[in-house]
């Protein structure tokens, strides 16, 4: 084989990869990040630095969990190691949020950013269980009743208006959404009837004896959810770090298929979640995580539909998403590579 032939070789070979190696002495790219809330959906990141993917894909990574969201997580009984919490400080330019805020926030609030697009999703079907007091023990006698959701525009809030939907309600009303619900402290001092538990709130429920009425994944309602959001205005002069961010997420999604252990690790020392049960219920909905993090254009479209307005319709699912860094992974074969 001629040398010029096998350069180009090499290099095919290394761009069919995916691979990105930082050069002898090369400084990493530095990135902070804040991942909240403390979810299911955030243990990909979490994985990304503990088994040092950030690293070997070039980037200095300052994770840290927020304050605000630590405390919440409190109420659910997860006590977040305060290593890794943070008030806040220097702003992310990559967030781990998902896109049902993105979309409700641009079309009902004059300050939200108007370039923020979703880059991965990682809840590309909505998975929430519907927990009630005890006394309740079928959903139709939530007519009438408090259920819990986060907040406004929350995939909380999202899920309980499917829900209202589903059930032929009124949502003003059969049914009150309660605000700063959606936890099982609200639960315990019956501050709400019902709430629409996570796949991490779910196991602390049921820990503290609370059982599901429902799945709400019977329904394969798509829907945008934790994944990965950044402003076109900042991508234009990153690509390169949100393309080595991208690989890092689905690295790490490939290493919890594949590494229970790691998992339960990063669990424990995050999150100081030990109890058996607790930890394999947590595990296999991680699992589940799509290793091919599409943005969920499904899950826009539907997200359209339930806020529909004026100022929705100004506005096309592509607005909202940047599948390219995802597409660019798959389509060299990277992705595949992973799990061979």
């Amino acid at each position: 084989m001629r040398y010029g032939s096998f350069r180009l070789l090499v290099f095919l070979m290394v761009l069919l990869a995916g691979a990105y190696t930082p050069a002898r002495g090369q400084q990493a790219i530095p990135l902070r990040v804040a991942i909240a809330p403390v979810s299911v959906n955030n243990l990909p990141f979490i994985i990304a630095l503990e088994e040092g993917i950030y690293q070997r894909n070039g980037l200095a990574v300052d994770q840290f969990i927020p304050s605000g969201a630590a405390e919440t997580a409190k109420e659910d009984g997860v006590i977040v190691n305060a290593r890794y919490v943070s008030a806040g400080g220097a702003f992310s330019p990559i967030t781990t949020a998902n896109a049902v805020g993105l979309i409700f926030n641009r079309t009902r609030s004059a300050s939200a950013p108007l370039d923020q697009v979703t880059l991965a999703t990682l809840e590309p079907v909505m998975r929430y269980h519907i927990v009630a007091q005890p006394e309740i023990s079928r959903v139709e006698q939530l007519k009438g009743k408090r259920l819990g959701i986060t907040g406004f525009g929350a995939v909380t809030h999202f899920a309980a208006r499917v829900f209202v939907e589903r059930m032929q309600w009124d949502p003003v009303k059969d049914i009150s959404l309660m605000l700063s619900g959606a936890s099982v402290a609200a639960l315990k001092a019956r501050r709400v009837d019902a709430l629409l538990a996570s796949d991490l709130r779910y196991p602390m429920a049921t820990a503290a004896g609370y059982k599901s009425l429902f799945d709400t994944r019977s329904w394969n309602v798509p829907l945008p959810g934790s994944g990965v959001t950044a402003s076109q205005s900042w991508l234009r002069d990153n690509r390169e770090t949100a393309r080595r961010f991208i690989r890092s997420l689905v690295e790490a999604i490939a290493v919890i298929k594949k590494d229970k252990e790691a998992t339960f690790r990063a669990m424990a020392k995050w999150w100081g979640i030990t109890d058996p049960r607790l930890r394999e219920m947590i595990y296999e909905a991680a699992a589940e995580k799509p290793s091919k993090p599409y943005p969920s254009v499904a899950g826009i479209r539907r997200v359209m539909e339930v806020y529909d307005s004026n100022e929705m319709r100004k506005y096309k699912p592509e607005d909202f998403y940047d599948d390219s860094f995802v597409r660019e992974l798959d389509e060299t074969g990277f992705i595949d590579g992973l799990y061979k």
